[in-house]
């Protein structure tokens, strides 16, 4: 958890908007969760998101046991997450992998029924699947009952405007930022290879004055 925290910290520092974090599963028990809680939120973070799956989980992309914790079990998790909590403006989302597992819509609706009870302020419906008919179909059904965040890594048509007249609150783009830079760096360093020097990217990449703009560097020389 420390190497997350210290992440989520940094980041929240040098933004003026809300960060979630990706929290796994609470990384344990309910002692874990009390405690990731205590130290999310006085670091700042405004949002923790939190997973149904045993611990320690697997990916949901990978292959491997997608197996759920009870649904009283996370239940609990939730609740704990929200009595641990100090200021009303913290938020938990409950994210279930009912999709994941392939237990059906019905149970991702039941499950986030139940965690919502537990006092979830979100629940985020994650699915694998090449459409987003089973997500619809889970909209349909939960009724806007509480804030839905979805994760459309596997169904990327799905306009922004379609998604919120869907009824969707939150859309987290979760790995293409990831993959985007894996490809510039791959394009950018495969192009010095062939070209033998730099020049055929100084103008597709940022100036050393945008990065130290981002470093706020002048603001830190104030004070030297």
């Amino acid at each position: 958890m420390k190497e997350y925290l210290e992440a989520a910290a940094n980041i929240q520092k040098a933004l003026e908007i809300p960060v979630v974090a990706d929290c796994d599963t609470g990384y344990g028990g309910n002692y874990n969760v009390a405690h990731m809680v205590h130290e999310f939120e006085g670091s700042g973070i405004t949002a923790v998101c939190i997973e149904d799956k045993l611990f320690p989980k697997m990916n949901s992309f990978a292959s491997g046991d997608q197996t759920l914790l009870s649904t009283m079990d996370f239940a609990s998790k939730i609740e704990t997450a929200k009595n641990e909590q100090s200021s009303e403006d913290f938020f938990v989302i409950a994210r279930t992998e009912a999709l994941i597992a392939g237990l059906g819509v019905d149970k991702a609706v039941e499950r986030c029924a139940a965690y919502a009870q537990a006092g979830a302020d979100a629940v985020l419906i994650h699915s694998k699947a090449p459409s987003k008919d089973e997500v619809m179909d889970f909209l349909d059904r939960w009724d806007n009952r509480l804030p839905v965040v979805i994760v459309p890594t596997t169904y990327p048509d799905w306009h922004i405007d379609d998604v919120r007249a869907a009824g969707v609150s939150a859309v987290i783009y979760a790995n293409q930022g990831m993959r985007a830079a894996l490809t510039a760096l791959r394009n950018a360093y495969s192009a010095i290879y062939e070209a033998g020097d730099t020049t055929v990217l100084e103008q597709k990449i940022a100036s050393v004055g945008e990065i130290f703009h981002l470093q706020r560097m002048s603001d830190w020389q104030k004070h030297a």
